[in-house]
């Protein structure tokens, strides 16, 4: 009990931690005096993997990944070891390559116990140990070097020479955890504090490290985990309350995934959580990031995120833990033959720790059609089936340009129907390619480079603009109510203060009709001045205009767009041609939507009707003012 009772004194002394990274280090959490596994200690103990065995035997889909993961090892066995060649600042591609080897080639010697894959594992991990250093400027690096390097050491211990644990473990100590002490590297701290993926991925993999050379230095490892407990809650506060994980899908993929790596990892050597589990809104996260995901099988793409979804390991771990296999409804798809195939994931093996318990070919779909979640990125995730591939999906975000990894994109939408994303998102541009051109790409003041970026302004995202100003940084979107209700299933957005100083008060609201259309309601409260207002739509579509009306055609399917009670208005097309040579290109898609005066004082009501070929529309009547939307 006493592990839950420091718990909650943490969670109560929360402000003084978060201001004061270095007191993290006199917290304490381990039990000095109990006794520790021997090695293999890290997610898999030994013996363990003859589960994972009788697992294979009997589930068709584990042994397809199984089989993906030999064939993966296989491939690496005629590749050269990694290198040192940084690409810009980073050497996290050759981090991430290492800790895709590594992890793979000892799994398949766990489990197969052909010496190919152990010697070719024992070269991997001798040349990066022989590196100058993992790259301390940049700390995922490091990171993501010591996991790799601390699975390989912990799993392979038995096996490997004397001469080779002594120099792996000496890398360990030395470029993995020595680094995060020693002031004379410029980051090596400050992931301590920040609720970003740097905290969770950064501590993740310290600790890694400490579990791996544990006996050798207890004391120091001690230090690690006890440090990594009480920092990497700062991060997992942050899915609070509901799941909403504000940097968006891709780096959930990233950060989450490493924390639940550290948290299975604590829990096989300790025994117990030290209850991290408990913080609010963590394990609600796993159900954000299946509704995340529409049925083209593309996320929502806000922040620095790509649409291309893909097989996340760590829903496995949530499933199991919260014995929930409807969470996984997404991931099946995933694991199709075809889809994992295609699978790059360097951390595919842990799905085989964490899936082994579950029936992936019996899970059914969700029941839930509307998932909502409040936050500092709030976001509300509709659609009309989940079965069907045509169905509706359609998101709405909230919040703040200001969050990490933020775009100014409040109030920006999605949509899908017909198997076609028909409005979409530009997501993130690479950021080596923009960093290496002097781009200021992490400036996200008010006035800093980042919102001159083509695809991180608000004038390339699904939302409003007024007087072509930029959505301030310092304001914040809350998702204000929302309903379920299956013939007006819909969300709304207060997104005022993103405008502050351009319109008095602005509203967004977006409803799935009946499940056979959408509409977005735009009610803007105007100041003591006229206000240029432009509403837009990013779509692949090609477009034909008509008035107050557009056709949108793509892969042989329709969408309409539709302003039927505003007469006077026309929709118009704009460019996507990147404004700055270090932008992006942005081919074959075209901003769509309208611009109109708002009279000084003034308030006025915008509905726009998005209506896919397959609809069934019986009348475009005004929907009642959002007031009086059902919640």
């Amino acid at each position: 009990m006493r592990y839950f009772g420091l718990f909650f004194f943490l969670l109560i002394n929360f402000s003084a931690i978060y201001a004061q990274p270095h007191h993290i280090d006199s917290l304490k959490f381990i039990n000095s005096a109990a006794p520790i596994p021997d090695h293999p200690r890290i997610l898999l103990l030994a013996g363990e993997e003859n589960n994972i065995k009788k697992a294979i035997l009997v589930q068709r889909i584990l042994s397809e990944v199984h089989k993906q993961i030999l064939l993966k090892c296989d491939s690496m066995l005629l590749t050269k070891p990694v290198e040192r060649i940084l690409f810009g600042v980073r050497l996290l591609a050759k981090s991430r390559e290492c800790l895709n080897r590594v992890f793979h080639l000892s799994y398949a010697w766990r489990m197969t116990h052909e010496r190919k894959y152990l010697n070719r594992a024992e070269q991997e991990l001798l040349a990066v140990s022989n590196f100058s250093d993992w790259n301390p400027d940049h700390y995922l690096d490091v990171t993501e070097m010591t996991m790799a390097v601390a699975i390989g050491y912990d799993w392979l211990y038995h096996d490997l020479s004397e001469k080779s644990r002594s120099i792996i473990k000496e890398a360990i100590k030395k470029k993995g955890i020595a680094t995060s002490f020693d002031p004379a590297y410029p980051n090596y701290r400050k992931w301590l504090s920040v609720t970003n993926n740097w905290n969770q991925v950064c501590n993740a993999g310290r600790s890694f490290g400490a579990l791996a050379v544990y006996e050798d230095d207890p004391a120091l490892a001690e230090k690690v985990i006890n440090r990594t407990i009480a920092s990497i809650q700062i991060a997992m506060i942050d899915n609070g309350p509901d799941g909403a994980f504000a940097e968006g899908y891709t780096y959930w993929s990233y950060g989450t995934t490493f924390n639940v790596m550290f948290l299975n990892a604590i829990e096989k050597v300790f025994k117990t959580d030290f209850g991290l589990n408990k913080i609010p809104g963590f394990l609600k996260t796993a159900a954000y990031l299946e509704n995340m995901i529409g049925p083209t099988g593309k996320n929502f793409n806000y922040s620095d995120a790509s649409e291309t979804s893909t097989l996340q390991p760590a829903m496995f771990w949530f499933a199991s833990k919260l014995e929930d296999p409807l969470l996984l409804w997404n991931e099946r798809i995933f694991l199709t033959k075809e889809k994992l195939a295609q699978n790059t994931d360097r951390l595919l093996p842990a799905l085989m720790l964490w899936g082994q318990n579950i029936d992936i070919e019996k899970i059914s779909a969700p029941k839930n059609r509307i998932w909502t979640g409040a936050g500092k990125n709030p976001v509300a995730l509709i659609r009309s089936s989940w079965t069907d591939p045509n169905a509706i999906f359609v998101g709405i975000k909230g919040g703040s340009p200001s969050v990490t990894h933020g775009h100014m994109d409040a109030g920006s939408f999605v949509l899908e129907a017909d198997g076609i994303r028909w409005a979409k998102d530009f997501g993130f541009q690479e950021y080596t390619a923009l960093e290496l051109k002097n781009i200021d790409l992490w400036a996200n003041k008010q006035n800093g480079q980042r919102w001159e970026i083509f695809r991180y302004n608000n004038f390339s995202h699904n939302t409003l603009t007024f007087n072509d100003s930029l959505q301030r940084v310092d304001g914040y979107a809350p998702i204000t109510n929302y309903s379920e209700n299956l013939h007006f299933t819909n969300a709304v957005t207060d997104i005022s203060s993103i405008y502050k100083g351009q319109v008095k008060k602005a509203q967004r609201g977006i409803a799935l009709m009946d499940g056979q259309y959408v509409v977005v309601s735009d009610e803007i409260e105007n100041l003591n001045k006229d206000t240029k207002v432009r509403w837009v739509m990013l779509t692949s579509a090609k477009v034909k205009l008509n008035g107050n009306q557009a056709e949108l055609i793509q892969n042989g399917k329709k969408l309409i767009i539709s302003i039927p009670n505003s007469a006077d208005i026309s929709i118009k097309t704009w460019t996507t041609n990147p404004p700055h040579d270090y932008d992006d290109p942005n081919p074959d898609t075209t901003l769509v939507g309208f611009e109109t005066v708002i009279p000084a004082g003034k308030k006025e009501t915008f509905q726009v009707f998005l209506i896919p070929g397959s609809g069934k529309i019986k009348a475009t009547n005004p929907l009642p003012p959002l007031k009086d939307w059902p919640k």
